[in-house]
């Protein structure tokens, strides 16, 4: 057990975690699973959140105080950016595709919807509450969003990477600014910073597969009473997955082999343990830790590319989310009887490629973005009740997507600068 690879450790834990839920489920196991066994499972989580900011904080001041010049920084974000918003747009354009085609929402029948919204209606009008909030503010708002007023107060909150972000590559632009001789002990300072954060990472990693067992047994306890809803929302689980699967299966090899010489088989197995702890916590924030370490010592991406690329695009680059927000809009739509014309359709790449950059990098975000994408499209956003009973699963499967966008993303660019270790993706 102890030679086996982390992978396979998790898999292991989802495995029985699976089972064991199923179990706790026939034999009324219920409450002592979420008294003895959930807790363990939000323990493990909450220590991937705890290294979050320090992880991203450090490594990110690391990354940009050593590149060699500001023209460094401008070059690598560029194309970091502008390789994130093109796969964000493809990934809405493959949702509403396969949505328009399966038209899952047609399947809906008027009991089951006036039954899951008498269910769901407290919930949704939390998420409503929340949209509102946001849609009221000005155009600008998401820019002023960024720029933090208390450094100390935004990274308190894991919601607020962009401010972090933000802090940190001001911070790592006055490094290089500076002569080096006046920030010489500031440079150690965080390099020895990452790499205590770095062996944090690989401490926590190794209670992976407990927590993830936690994590998968008390979800399946949660939901199993709502075998019947899954299967009434089959279609639109299958519609949000068919795109899903393709962006990971197709779409991502197809990036890589145009942009880079990396094997597709080769990454996927190196970045597998990142893609099962998204799977089990739902979370490319808790993820990105272990996503950093996958990228760099098995893809072999230069650390000063992925920690500038896989930070921001935890936070920005949310291709499985833009995807899920497409679908999830169509199929409410379709539900409601609405038909949406090409310009309605249009409205929801932009709201939703949007709408992603500002999602945080946590479980259910993905919900309170969807709520200002059907609002753009005149559809009662009160229909996101429809979806609630199969949306944990859903937002497991698109954060996948999500972190191996990440991955895929921070390869390019390392191949485009060379920076990519091409003998480290090989092992």
């Amino acid at each position: 057990m102890r030679n086996l690879a982390l992978h396979w450790k998790i898999i292991i834990g989802m495995f029985f975690g699976i089972v064991y839920g199923i179990f706790a489920n026939n034999m009324g196991y219920n409450n002592f699973t979420t008294d003895w066994i959930k807790p363990w499972g939000i323990i493990f989580v909450n220590l991937l959140k705890l290294i979050a900011v320090p992880l991203v904080f450090a490594s990110l001041i690391k990354g940009v105080a050593s590149l060699s010049d500001i023209s460094r920084l401008s070059k690598i974000g560029s194309r970091t950016v502008m390789l994130y918003l093109f796969s964000t747009v493809i990934s809405v354009t493959i949702g509403l595709f396969f949505v328009n085609t399966i038209k899952p929402g047609d399947s809906f029948s008027e009991e089951k919807k006036i039954e899951l919204r008498e269910k769901y209606s407290s919930k949704a009008d939390l998420k409503i509450n929340d949209a509102n909030n946001l849609k009221n503010n000005g155009p600008l708002q998401f820019i002023v969003d960024i720029v933090p007023v208390n450094i100390i107060g935004s990274a308190s909150k894991n919601k607020n990477m962009l401010q972090i972000i933000f802090f940190a590559i001001l911070f790592g632009i006055a490094i290089i600014v500076i002569p080096d001789g006046k920030t010489e002990y500031v440079r150690g300072f965080f390099d020895g910073v990452n790499e205590i954060i770095l062996y944090m990472v690989d401490l926590i990693m190794r209670f992976a597969p407990y927590g993830v067992f936690a994590l998968l047994a008390s979800l399946v306890v949660d939901f199993g009473a709502s075998i019947d809803l899954f299967l009434a929302l089959g279609y639109y689980s299958l519609t949000v997955s068919f795109g899903l699967l393709l962006m990971i299966f197709v779409v991502y090899p197809l990036l890589l082999k145009l942009f880079t010489k990396v094997n597709y088989f080769s990454f996927f197995k190196a970045i597998s343990p990142a893609q099962m702890l998204a799977f089990s916590t739902s979370s490319s924030a808790a993820t990105l830790p272990v996503t950093m370490d996958r990228c760099e010592n098995n893809v072999g991406v230069s650390k000063e590319v992925s920690s500038f690329v896989l930070p921001l695009g935890a936070t920005i680059n949310m291709d499985g989310t833009s995807l899920y927000q497409a679908v999830a809009a169509v199929f409410i739509a379709q539900a409601f009887g609405y038909d949406l014309d090409l310009s309605a359709q249009l409205t929801i790449v932009l709201t939703a490629t949007l709408a992603s950059i500002g999602a945080a990098a946590v479980p259910g975000a993905g919900m309170v973005m969807l709520v200002i994408v059907l609002s753009s499209i005149g559809i009662d956003p009160e229909g996101i009740a429809l979806i609630f009973a199969v949306d944990r699963i859903l937002d497991m499967l698109r954060t996948v997507v999500n972190v191996t966008g990440d991955a895929t993303v921070a390869t390019i660019v390392a191949s485009s600068d060379n920076q990519l270790n091409l003998s480290s993706s090989k092992k």
